[in-house]
């Protein structure tokens, strides 16, 4: 079973042929409003990838809120500990090109209020194998979720990139950067040396790769990369919130690293394939057919 503490946004997404540049007007070809946040990105990815999920976070009540609670129930996540509070729920304003490429403007909302788990919900987080934390809740709630969460597995997406405190740090035990991310917390520009960074903080580090893959360390084992799959990107939002709720199902069903990443891999490269965040995540048969196609080549 995996928990995710974390963000839930309504994201707002406008597509365009090329992103405005600043002060620039563009007109966009389509607007789509899709529930998102990186912590529901995650849940609703793990549990479509076949985990039992349950979520902890926040939604306001406006119109949102239960657009957003009703989407993670729709994919079979446990939000009896999705928090209902007055105000706005979070939004992402979120700009697609016509490369796929995005940018993206989060405003806090509801999210902002969280101060940690209550000790209901840390209770809950620690009967299960792994915790999935991101960024976007305040950091003394996710380092509180860190060093509350009993037996599970602390696995932390540092994104937002910002400073990582020493004490969320010592909870961690796979931390899962994209290139950029980790080039901001280590300093180290090139994945490898940066690989060796995280590894003195943390036990495990996967570095994701776009379309280069993703590199996997481990302290005191030799690291291993695995290529990404080749496929043609409509819309990389929440190919990086896919691949970590892919990669926690493998790893909870006992994968070896290179076929955990193969997993995760394939969930990814099928998400990016589809608009959307919540929208483009795939389901379990869909990640066993794809990855079966590839290996009868």
């Amino acid at each position: 079973m995996i928990s995710v503490f974390g963000s839930a946004n309504m994201d707002l997404v406008a597509y365009v042929d090329k992103a405005p540049a600043l002060g620039e007007t563009v007109t966009g070809r389509a607007f789509r409003t899709i529930p998102g946040g990186k912590g529901a990105n995650q849940a609703i990815a793990a549990a479509r990838a076949g985990a039992e999920v349950i979520f902890v976070g926040a939604v306001g009540d406006d119109a949102f809120g239960p657009a957003m609670r009703a989407t993670l129930e729709e994919a079979g996540v446990d939000v009896s500990h999705l928090r209902a509070i007055p105000g706005p729920s979070g939004i992402a304003h979120i700009v697609v090109d016509d490369r796929g490429g995005n940018s993206i403007i989060v405003v806090p909302g509801a999210n902002g209020t969280i101060e940690g788990p209550t000790e209901a919900e840390a209770a809950a987080i620690g009967r299960t194998d792994a915790v999935l934390l991101q960024l976007e809740l305040p950091m003394e709630a996710v380092v509180a979720a860190a060093v509350s969460a009993g037996g599970a597995e602390v696995v932390l997406t540092p994104a937002p990139a910002r400073p990582l405190p020493a004490e969320l740090l010592d909870a961690v035990d796979l931390i899962v950067p994209n290139e950029h991310e980790a080039a901001a917390i280590t300093g180290r520009r090139d994945p490898a040396e940066a690989l060796a960074a995280l590894l003195e903080r943390v036990p495990e580090a996967v570095i994701t790769l776009g379309a280069e893959g993703a590199l996997y360390g481990a302290r005191g084992a030799e690291p291993v990369r695995v290529p990404a799959f080749a496929v043609e990107a409509v819309d990389t939002t929440a190919a990086g919130d896919t691949f970590v709720g892919a990669l926690a199902v493998a790893r909870g069903e006992g994968r070896p690293p290179a076929e955990a990443l193969r997993f995760a891999s394939a969930a990814a490269a099928l998400s990016v394939q589809r608009e959307g965040a919540s929208t483009s995540m795939p389901a379990r048969e869909s990640i066993d057919a794809f990855l079966a196609a590839r290996e009868a080549r």
